[in-house]
């Protein structure tokens, strides 16, 4: 399927409102994450869900995955796992007298990685190739990935017996990382409400993989002013030299950014993207990314000081008229 122009927005509007639908039936009063969540699909991005537990992270990354007509594996992480398990492995075929690839279940377009900090750096280390090039190599072989191809990690930030917790290179990675926190008051009697009926089944849109490839594709029209190139670059290098952090975001860091500015001012209905956009986006895209100095006097939860720190960083730059 050719990408629809970025000029047909009756088209791109059905799809995004359909696959939106979809993952508001699954999550109740949560827009901006249900919006953030399609904002890194769209944006060819990985998702790192970090709450706390019941709160709906591994329901999100479901919904995520099930919303559109793909291929889609689930992963439930665990200490005793091989990265083998993840990628696949080659065996001998007696009958054939030749070796053959046995591919394994990141062999998807949606991986749901459950609890990814409760497996072994080694077995985390066995999405990098996937997440940042689509392929993986095995025995000297290099196997291309499924497109598109989305990895939907969950993690617990606030148990730490048996977790191990993601190196920088991991978390440069994933495009964002988003909470989802707990409900208001009339969403929870919803879900309350609804949890007599049971678990529900994940409804689906009518999206197909080739949809979202076209509207990935369609991001790429979206115009972004040098003026807000350069509002992008002044925040990055504000985290380059600030003294609360030891390690500032990277060029990755910096391309995801861009990346997501586009994909949001898309699934906002415009062309062209906002100062907005980018103050929008910043804390999920750069919080993680980020590495706390030690030094400081700053708490040492990592997730909210970054956090805080970019947004202290936000209302230090001069934003673009």
């Amino acid at each position: 399927m050719l990408a629809p122009p970025v000029g047909s927005s009756p088209q791109i509007a059905r799809m995004l409102a359909e696959l939106e639908a979809v993952l508001a039936s699954a999550i109740r009063g949560k827009p901006e994450v249900l919006r953030l969540s399609v904002v890194c699909l769209l944006a060819r991005g990985h998702l790192l869900i970090e709450d706390v537990p019941g709160v709906g992270k591994t329901t999100l990354a479901h919904a995520l995955a099930r919303a559109v007509s793909c291929r889609f594996q689930r992963l439930q992480f665990t200490s005793d796992m091989l990265p083998s398990d993840v990628l696949g492995v080659t065996i001998y075929n007696a009958h054939s007298e030749a070796f053959e690839f046995k591919p394994g279940p990141i062999f998807t377009n949606f991986l749901l990685a459950d609890e990814i900090n409760r497996t072994t750096p080694k077995t985390q280390s066995a999405l990098l190739e996937a997440m940042n090039e689509t392929q993986v190599t095995i025995d000297g072989h290099s196997h291309p990935l499924a497109r598109p191809f989305m990895v939907i990690a969950t993690q617990n930030p606030v148990e730490h017996h048996g977790a191990y917790p993601l190196p920088e290179s991991q978390l440069d990675r994933f495009l964002m990382r988003l909470r989802i926190g707990y409900p208001d008051g009339a969403s929870e009697r919803q879900i309350v409400r609804n949890s007599e009926r049971g678990i529900p089944e994940v409804s689906r849109s009518s999206l197909l993989a080739e949809d979202v490839l076209g509207l990935q594709e369609a991001v790429h029209g979206v115009m972004v002013e040098d003026a807000l190139v350069d509002y992008m670059l002044a925040i990055v290098e504000k985290t380059r030299c600030h003294e609360s952090l030891a390690l500032g975001v990277s060029p990755r860091g910096s391309q995801a950014l861009y990346r997501a500015v586009q994909a949001l001012a898309l699934a906002e209905g415009r062309d062209y993207a906002l100062p907005d956009d980018v103050k929008r986006l910043a804390v999920p895209i750069f919080a993680h990314r980020v590495v706390i100095n030690t030094r400081t006097t700053l708490a040492p939860r990592r997730a909210d000081v970054g956090e805080r720190i970019i947004e202290e960083i936000l209302s230090q730059v001069e934003v673009p008229l």
